[in-house]
């Protein structure tokens, strides 16, 4: 089931990362429609299509900003 209204506004369209950098210049109200079509392509494909939640989406993007950002905090030292 896809995603509300609401997660698509409260992320921004991030749920639909994977659409969007496969078609990048399509409108992101389409890439709703697309996303069915591209996970059942994976499945056939045997590729995985990573998805989480957007708690979890928030965090590891949290925990990304923190790693890449530790060289910059340990050169304030």
């Amino acid at each position: 089931m896809p995603p509300g209204r609401w997660v698509d506004f409260a992320l921004g369209g991030l749920n639909y990362q994977i659409e969007h950098h496969l078609f990048p210049n399509m409108p992101r109200p389409n890439l709703r429609r697309a996303q069915p079509i591209v996970r059942a392509h994976c499945a056939t494909l045997g590729i995985e299509y990573a998805e989480c939640g957007w708690l979890r989406t928030y965090g590891e993007v949290l925990q990304h900003l923190h790693r890449v950002s530790a060289p910059l905090r340990a050169a304030t030292r």
